[in-house]
């Protein structure tokens, strides 16, 4: 990825965080943000979107990136707050979450498609931003792998669901567990879980 967008900031700006987001599809399990500031002028061939790189290439990412960084943060909110005040909030409330945890702050923040209230910080909202800022790729790397983590800690505990597999997506075989065991504590109980049946 050409780091091109970046530079435009990196050009005016010490401090440039991308921020992005794992985990708003699924029918189970936390959304997750993650916020990033790379050093100024930072470059990697192989950072991109986190759609666009296979499970292995996005691991090793997530190690070098976080070596790399100047700082990182996660947000993560968890199924039971989706329910509350829906998906959308609980997306801008783990990116809020993120931004906040970074040490030093950012002067600007490059977030992905969304513009997020009540932040004191100055951001730029770019659609398609992860294809197109290295900031926000490494964030959505960092966003995925994490969320995948968890997932997988879950896996452990309610193995039938094959979260190792399906991270909690609406895949076929998440339906069909989905009708044979009903949903699991950590399912949204907003989200259209009928449509599985």
């Amino acid at each position: 990825m050409n780091p091109r967008v970046d530079k435009k900031f990196w050009e005016d700006f010490e401090l440039v965080a991308g921020c992005d987001e794992a985990g708003r599809g699924p029918l189970a399990g936390p959304v997750v943000a993650a916020a990033v500031i790379l050093p100024k002028f930072f470059f990697h061939p192989e950072i991109d979107d986190s759609k666009k790189l296979t499970p292995q290439k996005r691991e090793k990412l997530f190690y070098l990136i976080q070596r790399s960084a100047v700082s990182f943060a996660f947000g993560i909110v968890p199924p039971e707050i989706i329910d509350e005040i829906n998906i959308l909030q609980a997306t801008k409330l783990a990116m809020r979450e993120a931004i906040n945890g970074l040490r030093p702050q950012p002067e600007v923040v490059l977030i992905d498609a969304l513009e997020l209230e009540g932040l004191e910080i100055a951001q730029y909202s770019i659609i398609r931003g992860d294809r197109l800022s290295i900031s926000i790729a490494a964030a959505s790397i960092l966003a995925k792998v994490k969320r995948d983590m968890i997932m997988l800690e879950y896996h452990r505990q309610y193995p039938w669901y094959g979260f190792d597999k399906n991270k909690g997506y609406p895949t076929s075989y998440h339906r069909q567990c989905l009708r044979k065991y009903g949903p699991s504590p950590i399912h949204r109980k907003s989200f259209r879980l009928s449509d599985a049946k």
